[in-house]
């Protein structure tokens, strides 16, 4: 699990499918309102005190991201303000309202740490194999974005498998690298490479 503060606050929370399964939990669990799905935002919220010095409040908006290869990143966000409707007066003191946003990508999103690791990538896979990337730049890395619907001949698991070779899912979101980074091969970016290199 990695934390990180995105402001005063608002946190965002990197959850591997490791870091799931050693809590006995899947992707699809996190959908459901279990004990252990809450003991884990307790352990993430508690993680976040104590190495963030995120200070929750009563009131805590959640939003989950389930990304195809990489995980869940988890944003949390937390109001000082109290609206008349969020809780009853009775329930006030007792409880933390927890407003919980879920989104799934079926995009493929991977961080590589030098551009030789992405022409090594574009080398490995099979020059019939098109598969539908663009390349980006942020922050002295380059990240790889894959259209999974547009990839429905291929088997995931082994294109993730050879992605991870390489590089590694992506912490960062792929809205802040389109925002920020730099956009440098749009469409079978990886075609354009092997050929090229």
């Amino acid at each position: 699990m990695r934390l990180e503060r995105l402001n005063y606050d608002k946190i965002k929370i990197f959850l591997t499918l490791d870091d799931l399964l050693d809590r006995g939990l899947t992707k699809e669990d996190l959908w459901r309102n279990s004990l252990k799905v809450q003991q884990l935002f307790r352990d993430m919220i508690e993680q976040a005190s104590e190495e963030l010095d995120f200070k929750p409040t009563q009131f805590l908006s959640v939003e989950v991201f389930s990304l195809q290869a990489q995980g869940m990143v988890v944003i949390v966000t937390t109001r000082d303000e109290v609206y008349e409707d969020d809780l009853e007066d009775d329930y006030a003191n007792d409880y933390i309202e927890m407003q919980v946003t879920l989104d799934e990508s079926h995009d493929m999103f991977f961080e590589f740490q030098t551009f030789e690791d992405v022409i090594q990538l574009a080398k490995t896979l099979s020059s019939s194999l098109v598969v539908e990337s663009t390349l980006y730049s942020f922050e002295n890395r380059f990240y790889i974005l894959v259209d999974h619907a547009s990839q429905e001949e291929i088997d995931l698991n082994d294109l993730i498998a050879i992605f991870a070779e390489f590089g590694s899912p992506s912490t960062t979101t792929k809205y802040r690298v389109h925002e920020y980074g730099k956009l440098l091969m749009e469409h079978n970016a990886l075609s354009n490479i092997r050929t090229i290199f």
